[in-house]
């Protein structure tokens, strides 16, 4: 996150009179062109920011965007586009990202879906779309045979040479949900995934929808009381997602996840970019770590088609459903809804985006307060989702904050906090900043102060999550260990 500075350089001329001045005349526009010409570099990103910044993008380029992935060795955002545009290449170059000509353009790409979902609909079967490839990338689990094999391989070749390809893999598609502990409700076991508040501002959590079809009524502990329930669920078909609100209003619904070895605060759903490192927790096999590998997956399991789930190569097992996928920064990503194979030979996974699942239930991440910023300024001038005032005292985000974290080139307020470039950033208290910037998108528990004379995003009363099914609920807690809902207890 470094800007390099180019020196101007002194054109020198020894003797020549009149030769030199005209020499002059002929090579400083020239030099002057030099400088005014754009800087299509490619410019180093965080994941967070390629994730942005492909969006942007998307919406610009239009029919020529044809996917992007993040290049994470490289921390490059690498663009595809179809056509021979250079006013549209220059345009991505220009904005810092890596432009790559490709074949199949994303209309093509979807239309290739749809020709699998109707003629290719078995169940063992999985495709997503790989920008790294520019191709469909279908899936067959160890039941796929046969009549059904050749099928798939079929429609497969239909699709037109470099369209689709197709791979087997050693295990099984199912749902990650079984009878055990974390959370319990009718004899099965899944993950809490994120806490969340409703758009009534009633504390609940999102986990996987086959969860919440199971039953209505969630407990913390095996044949324990219930203490929460479902209010909305998707599954099979356009997600696997759930909603389940808890039955004591009092609970603070603070979003957290605790790994055993620390907790990290979640502070904003983002989206999904292939070739980001993402983490997941699940109460079966804890934390586990890979890399984003496709996009708009679809996922023929026994009970159904899903749609629209990321796929990844984090290995899950029975009971880490619904479990939380997150960056190391704090970015909710997905809820664990199943793949093949387990944590020992590895496999393939499936994740419900977090940001549909909110949309579709009207949730936020964390408390009602948390997202709505803090202080006397209500939303910041041109602020998109921005959280609280222009640069005012208590302020969360500062002018033109992008997503409700940082302002454009610093962090809460003014000049302060974390991120990278203002894109998902934020901390707590500004520059001069007094009070609690609960608003910045990675602001979370205040170490007495974040920032100039600063008091803190939270401080001690922060809540954060419990570990585990003997916490309870809890009431504000110190900091540490007794607050809301973590991804594995209530």
């Amino acid at each position: 996150m470094s800007h390099k500075r180019i020196p101007k350089r002194k054109l020198v001329f020894a003797g020549g009179g009149a030769a030199a001045i005209a020499a002059a005349a002929i090579l400083l526009p020239n030099a002057n062109a030099s400088q005014d010409a754009p800087d299509t570099s490619p410019k180093a990103l965080s994941a967070a920011s390629a994730s942005d910044l492909a969006s942007q993008l998307a919406s610009q380029l239009g029919e020529a965007f044809a996917g992007s992935y993040y290049d994470k060795d490289k921390q490059q955002l690498v663009i595809n586009v179809v056509g021979d545009n250079n006013k549209i290449e220059l345009r991505a170059q220009e904005a810092g990202a890596v432009v790559r000509n490709v074949k199949n353009s994303t209309a093509q790409l979807k239309s290739a879906s749809q020709t699998l979902k109707q003629q290719a609909t078995i169940p063992g079967t999985a495709w997503s779309v790989d920008p790294k490839t520019n191709q469909i990338q279908v899936t067959a689990d160890r039941t796929v045979t046969d009549e059904n094999w050749t099928k798939l391989e079929s429609t497969v070749q239909s699709l037109g040479q470099d369209v689709a390809r197709v791979k087997r893999s050693q295990g099984e598609f199912t749902t990650f949900a079984e009878g055990g502990d974390a959370i319990f409700g009718g004899g099965a076991r899944c993950s809490l995934g994120f806490n969340v508040t409703t758009q009534d501002g009633a504390p609940g959590f999102i986990t996987a929808g086959h969860c919440g079809v199971a039953t209505e009524a969630w407990s913390d502990a095996q044949d324990g009381e219930p203490v929460a329930t479902i209010q909305a669920a998707t599954f099979p078909g356009e997600g696997d997602f759930a909603l389940a609100t808890y039955d004591d209003a009092a609970t603070e619904a603070t979003s957290t996840v605790n790994t055993g070895d620390q907790v990290v605060d979640i502070n904003a759903a983002v989206e999904a970019q292939v070739g980001q490192d993402v983490i997941r927790m699940g109460s079966t096999t804890g934390l586990n770590d890979g890399t984003v590998t496709g996009l708009d997956a679809t996922v023929n399991y026994a009970e159904g088609t899903v749609t629209g789930l990321i796929q990844t190569d984090v290995c899950a097992e029975p009971g880490d459903s619904g479990g939380p996928l997150f960056t190391a920064d704090g970015g909710a990503v997905g809820l664990t809804s199943g793949g093949s194979g387990d944590c020992t030979v590895g496999g393939e996974t499936f994740f419900q985006p977090v940001t549909t699942a909110l949309a579709a239930v009207g949730a936020q991440i964390g408390a009602g307060d948390a997202g709505g910023g803090a202080g006397e300024g209500g939303a910041g001038d041109e602020g998109a989702n921005a959280g609280a005032g222009d640069e005012g005292a208590n302020a969360g985000a500062g002018d033109e904050g992008l997503n409700g974290g940082a302002g454009e080139e610093g962090g809460a307020g003014a000049n302060a906090g974390v991120g990278d470039e203002g894109l998902n950033g934020g901390a707590g208290a500004g520059d001069q900043g007094q009070g609690q910037g609960d608003a910045g998108a990675n602001a979370g528990i205040g170490d007495q102060g974040q920032g100039d004379n600063g008091e803190g995003a939270v401080g001690n009363n922060g809540g954060a999550a419990g570990n585990g099914s003997g916490n309870g609920v809890g009431d504000a807690g110190d900091g540490s260990g007794n607050g809301s809902a973590s991804n594995n207890g209530f």
